[in-house]
């Protein structure tokens, strides 16, 4: 199944005490190509991010500049980083602390997605699923539009936000391309939001290999 929520929910990962092994994920290297630049900047003035009794301080931000694009995100104070030649190794400050061990992991799965973003771009696949279902990109004043007609009595859709390019080479497909992977994951996410597929029919719009299990109509 697609991992959609996991993907886009990052948000909520910077608080989580559930990630596993977490201090494997954050240490293994990022390599960059050569057409890849990694810069790390101070804040002027620190981002506060609290939840609950957490309290994160983001003092810093990493900028990835590649050939697709510039990318960023928010560095909290006990992350610390050392570029050596081709690679980049992130640390932490106490990796006993259940807190910054997640964020470890997180902001080096980020950092290396932002990577592959700038240099390769994410693409994402949406399939209509359902009779007369279609989708068509249309260009309006205010910029690119995905219309979808997916069995609602008025077509719907959404404007595609600055960043991203979609597509769709025919009726029942939509391709979704960005630097951001987050970024592209969360359009398709809003866009399957019109029909989310439904468990009896199967129609619906599905993410990437998402697939759904057909239950049995009950006989009354």
């Amino acid at each position: 199944m697609f991992g959609l929520r996991s993907s886009i929910q990052f948000s909520k990962r910077l608080f989580s005490t559930s990630v596993l092994r977490p201090s494997y994920i954050g240490s293994a290297p990022i390599y960059i190509p050569e057409d890849v630049k990694i810069e790390f900047f101070d804040r002027e003035e620190a981002k506060i991010i609290r939840k609950g009794r957490s309290v994160l301080n983001m003092t810093k931000y990493a900028k990835v500049t590649g050939p697709k694009g510039e990318l960023q995100i928010n560095i909290p104070d006990f992350l610390k980083y050392n570029t050596n030649a081709d690679k980049l190794l992130l640390s932490v400050e106490n990796d006993k602390d259940k807190q910054q061990k997640a964020l470890w992991g997180t902001t080096r799965a980020v950092l290396n997605n932002h990577v592959t973003g700038v240099t390769e771009g994410h693409v994402v696949l949406l399939k209509l699923v359902g009779t007369g279902y279609r989708a068509q990109v249309e260009e309006r004043p205010d910029g690119p539009f995905v219309t979808m007609k997916v069995g609602a009595s008025i077509p719907q859709g959404l404007y595609v936000p600055k960043g991203l390019t979609v597509s769709s080479p025919v009726p029942t497909r939509i391709i979704v391309e960005g630097a951001d992977k987050q970024q592209v994951l969360l359009f398709a996410a809003n866009l399957r939001k019109f029909r989310p597929p439904e468990p009896y029919k199967g129609k619906g719009v599905y993410v990437g290999d998402e697939t759904i299990k057909i239950k049995d109509k009950k006989i009354k």
